[in-house]
């Protein structure tokens, strides 16, 4: 895929994280979600791709989500087909409350590169390169624990797992605290969280829990782009999740499989972008620097290359069509 659509999808995340932080602890999480689907959409039209939106937020009948199945991009004749795998705004609630690590992210692979995985929860383990080959879901949450310090070079004792604030998460937890490890809990925002394993300077050496399906491919995308690694299996919590498994077409067999990084984004014509709209441990938010501007800070991805860049950029509002047509559309002028 041309190298150059890595910019084309800062541009899109960027949007996306402008228009939804003007709803920072507002209070009103479906308004942000709302304005960032709109703007991620307005934003594609200029892409030069014929997408397809394989993870999305609803189905067609749920508008104004991006939903499965919808086409995005230019779609002239000639330019590539691709999956797109899109969280307008990953963490809703977090920006509702102005709270942290707030981002828009996209991914993109060839066609058919992108798991479909359905709207259900998902088990994950994911690490950073050095301990690449070493994890594996069918192991006991201490024996990964101990395999991946070993990798590390570390003592448990000095183990950093990132974990989110659930009680569903107690037996990780309990055993994790049995080893003497650092947790460092999360209340939302799968995405920022998974990524987090792959940058050093975060600290975070694994991440273990059952979170959101689609955010785990998206996290497969970008954690793969990386060198990372990680497993996952879908895990309905409720009868309704699994009925929902299998009106897409998925067996028992297939939601009990362990599915591997390469079975969540395969290949490595893959790109990942996301851009912070509130402060986080990886990403800065959206700020307004005085003179009706704004200044983000996005990461971007390659597969191909695995050569990641963080790009800064400043923006005029007054200029900006899709930001003012939104706030326009949302009395938030």
């Amino acid at each position: 895929m041309d190298r150059n659509l890595a910019l084309e999808l800062v541009r899109v995340t960027e949007a996306a994280a402008l228009v939804s932080s003007q709803f920072m602890g507002r209070g009103d999480k479906n308004g942000a979600d709302g304005a960032a689907v709109e703007a991620m959409r307005r934003a594609f039209e200029s892409v030069k791709i014929k997408g397809e939106v394989v993870i999305g937020e609803g189905e067609i009948d749920e508008a104004p989500m991006l939903y499965i199945g919808e086409k995005v991009g230019s779609q002239e004749e000639g330019t590539m087909e691709v999956d797109i795998a899109v969280d307008p705004l990953d963490g809703t609630e977090l920006i509702a409350k102005g709270l942290p690590n707030a981002i828009a992210v996209i991914a993109m692979g060839k066609k058919g590169s992108l798991l479909n995985a359905p709207d259900t929860y998902m088990k994950k383990i994911i690490v950073g390169p050095k301990a690449k080959g070493v994890i594996d879901l069918d192991k006991s949450v201490e024996e990964n624990i101990i395999d991946v310090s070993k990798a590390l070079g570390k003592k448990t004792t000095q183990m950093t797992i990132m974990v989110q604030d659930r009680e569903r998460h107690n037996y990780i937890f309990e055993v994790a605290r049995k080893l003497g490890c650092k947790i460092r809990m999360f209340d939302a925002g799968d995405v920022a969280a998974g990524i987090a394993t792959c940058f050093e300077e975060t600290g975070v050496d694994m991440l273990m829990g059952i979170g959101g399906g689609p955010e785990g491919v998206i996290t497969a995308a970008a954690i793969k782009c990386m060198g990372g690694d990680m497993q996952a299996q879908i895990y309905p919590l409720s009868d309704e999740e699994r009925e929902r498994c299998h009106q897409m077409g998925y067996l028992d067999s297939d939601i009990e499989k362990k599915l591997t990084i390469d079975d969540l984004a395969k290949g490595d014509d893959l790109f990942f972008a996301a851009t912070g709209i509130t402060e986080g441990n990886l990403l800065k938010g959206v700020v307004n620097i005085g003179g009706n501007k704004a200044r983000t800070e996005s990461v971007v991805m390659r597969g191909r290359t695995g050569t990641i860049r963080f790009v800064n950029a400043i923006h005029n509002l007054d200029k900006n069509e899709i930001l003012i047509d939104l706030m326009k559309k949302y009395n938030m002028e």
